[in-house]
């Protein structure tokens, strides 16, 4: 099952954290990650690499990108 986690309009560490709780929740999900801003983007595929994920980064409209997030 995939999660969509929108993070749009916040700012880091808020966009890991609803990442790392989402995990912790079901660990073995996929998840797609909205985020609008670099750091954003950064520290969420940092934080889901670290824990075994692949991260592929897609660009949306109006700054948007969207992290498809799986089990590696």
């Amino acid at each position: 099952m995939s999660q969509t986690i929108d993070t749009c309009g916040l700012s880091c560490p808020q966009p890991v954290l609803l990442f790392l709780t989402a995990v912790k929740e079901n660990p073995d999900d996929s998840y797609t990650v909205l985020v609008d801003n670099d750091a954003s983007r950064e520290n969420v595929s940092r934080a889901a690499r670290n824990r075994g994920f692949s991260v592929e980064a897609i660009d949306q409209d109006q700054g948007v990108t969207r992290l498809e997030i799986s089990k590696a």
